[in-house]
């Protein structure tokens, strides 16, 4: 295992794209030291102790708020960050694991392909979503959150599946094409907006269904139609999983109903809002 301890605090944002196992491989604790951090003439070794053996796996440790990028583009390995990471961590992945034992700044797992990212603490906006002006956000694997995310969590998601414990902003889920979002704190406003396929699975959303019987919901845009309470059986295996994942699932949610909304209305209509409700 490869181990960088931070040794001096950036002044501000410092790319650090390069520090992933893909970019270590073959190379000695000299001479990742002496890779970039991005186009200024910096090198790792600027900012980090380096040390170990060479191997699929890299340590982090210390406060890398301010190094943006880490364990970008990775493909495989393991990398694990004690301590927290700046904007874009995971950006891109294709495989492999990042674990932030700390929060995530903005655009944590945008475009991500595949692998594993979880982030122990907060996350800010726009986890597995698109870069601004891009189609597609998160197109496979896996994004767990441990607390709460900002807004636009899982914007233009196309496949995948992210879980946050905590509660999220605005525009959860907008523009998705396809995947699951898991929220099990509150949701902001306007979730779903724009959405044309996939899944958001809320547990705490609005109020009880309206007086009128048709199953309304205050926090919920009039561009979803309530369609029926179920029981949607694969949402069980999904709360396995994710508890086998280590991922925190309150107790309790495996009972209950789920309130089916589908929408957005203004699109294809095949996505869907599902409002857990318990017995």
């Amino acid at each position: 295992m490869i181990t960088l301890r931070l040794s001096a605090l950036p002044r501000g944002p410092v790319d650090g794209d390069a520090i992933t196992p893909d970019t270590f491989a073959g190379r000695s604790p000299v001479e990742i030291a002496r890779l970039p951090l991005g186009d200024d003439g910096g090198r790792l070794g600027d900012l980090f102790q380096v040390s170990g053996s060479p191997d699929d796996t890299i340590r982090l440790e210390g406060d890398c708020s301010r190094v943006t990028g880490i364990g970008q583009g990775m493909t495989h390995g393991r990398l694990e960050v004690r301590g927290d990471v700046g904007a874009h961590a995971g950006a891109a992945m294709r495989g492999g694991e990042l674990i932030v034992h700390g929060n995530a700044g903005d655009w944590a797992g945008v475009e991500m392909r595949d692998g594993l990212l979880r982030v122990q603490g907060n996350a800010r906006n726009l986890v597995g979503a698109a870069y601004r002006g891009g189609e597609k956000g998160m197109r496979g694997g896996v994004i767990l959150v441990g607390g709460r995310v900002g807004d636009e969590v899982g914007s233009a998601m196309r496949r995948g599946v992210i879980a946050v414990a905590g509660a999220a902003g605005d525009l959860t889920g907008a523009r998705m094409i396809a995947g699951s979002v898991f929220v099990f704190g509150a949701l902001g406003v306007a979730t779903g907006a724009g959405m044309k396929r996939g899944t958001v699975v809320a547990y705490r959303i609005g109020t009880a269904a309206s007086p009128d019987g048709g199953g309304g919901r205050a926090g919920l845009l009039p561009t979803f139609r309530f369609d029926c309470v179920f029981r949607p059986a694969w949402i069980g295996l999904y709360l396995r999983q994710l508890r086998a994942w280590g991922f925190p699932v309150p107790a309790g949610t495996e009972g209950g109903v789920y309130h089916r909304y589908s929408g957005d209305l203004t699109e294809l209509a095949k996505g869907e809002i599902l409002a857990w409700t318990a017995d």
